[in-house]
């Protein structure tokens, strides 16, 4: 009886495999340098010379700058504005997400697009229409001019420019995240004797958290640096109604360049922190999705 020798291709597999998908050791690091020397130019080099013109007449320039009262008030208006913009838009991209995710209903593709309306037009446009509607000769200007109300060069304007071009960061991070994760949970806890609002804390919040957290960092970040429709609406006015980056456009176009990076750098300062903790969220929803699978049950989380 004659033997047949079967291949064995397991051992040359492996290497085959590598070959066949693989690139060579020169177009590797080829590419990499590509990437390295264009992140260098575009974001390295820039931050640089930001806090290096912002330090270039000295510390005492540059704390001076800093510390001025118009720079305080530019500093304490973003700040207002971003903590009135940022939990508008938390409720309204929870809302959203909910309603798109777990329900159907007629105008559902309607109000996605909507919600990604503002990443459509220009923010400059978007002042526009503002101004258009709230201003002094638009639809509602008169009225509002006869009971003493100002939006438009007001801090109301700012409040709602900002919120309307922050408005989908939230949405667009849950949407697809609550979408991923289906209503098979929600449904089993009210299955189980779960409430409308027990639900949502105990099963839907714990699910969502980092994408939560995610949106709200990514919110926060163009609140306080949104600069085309917060320009249309607020006016200029030194000490009311500029924020940071008015405030740096203004000291750049009066040739004080040391105080306009200087009152830069403190938005650059902000960008890197937000850059950090989005990393660490970053970092926190993959873990949360390895131990997904270990995490506890639904009926436990609800007697919890």
């Amino acid at each position: 009886m004659t033997s047949i020798a079967i291949p064995r291709p397991a051992a040359s597999a492996p290497r085959a495999i590598t070959r066949a998908t693989g690139e060579s050791r020169a177009v590797r690091w080829t590419l990499t340098a590509i990437a390295l020397v264009f992140l260098s130019l575009t974001l390295v080099l820039p931050l640089v010379l930001v806090f290096a013109q912002a330090l270039s007449k000295g510390f005492s320039t540059y704390w001076q700058a800093i510390s001025e009262p118009d720079a305080l008030s530019a500093a304490k208006l973003t700040l207002l504005v971003a903590a009135i913009a940022v939990p508008i838009n938390l409720v309204f991209g929870v809302a959203a997400a909910w309603c798109i995710t777990k329900f159907d209903f007629p105008g559902k593709n309607v109000l996605i697009t909507l919600i990604d309306l503002p990443f459509a037009v220009s923010p400059v446009i978007s002042g526009m229409i503002f101004v258009l509607v709230f201003g002094a000769h638009g639809w509602f200007g008169p009225w509002l001019l006869e009971h003493d109300i100002k939006i438009i060069f007001a801090v109301p304007g700012i409040v709602l420019a900002t919120t309307f071009i922050t408005s989908p960061f939230v949405a667009r991070e849950l949407i697809p995240l609550m979408q991923e994760q289906g209503a098979d949970e929600e449904e089993a806890a009210i299955v189980l004797g779960a409430g409308g609002w027990q639900t949502f804390f105990r099963v839907t919040l714990p699910n969502i958290k980092w994408g939560l957290l995610y949106g709200l960092i990514l919110c926060n970040a163009r609140a306080m640096g949104e600069f085309g429709a917060v320009s249309v609406v607020s006016g200029h006015i030194r000490g009311e109604t500029n924020t940071l980056p008015l405030h740096v456009e203004i000291l750049y176009n009066e040739y004080a360049f040391a105080a306009s990076f200087a009152v830069a750098s403190v938005l650059t300062l902000l960008a890197l922190v937000t850059l950090a903790l989005k990393t660490l969220v970053e970092w926190h929803q993959r873990r949360s999705a390895v131990e997904s699978t270990e995490t506890d049950s639904i009926p436990e989380r609800i007697v919890a």
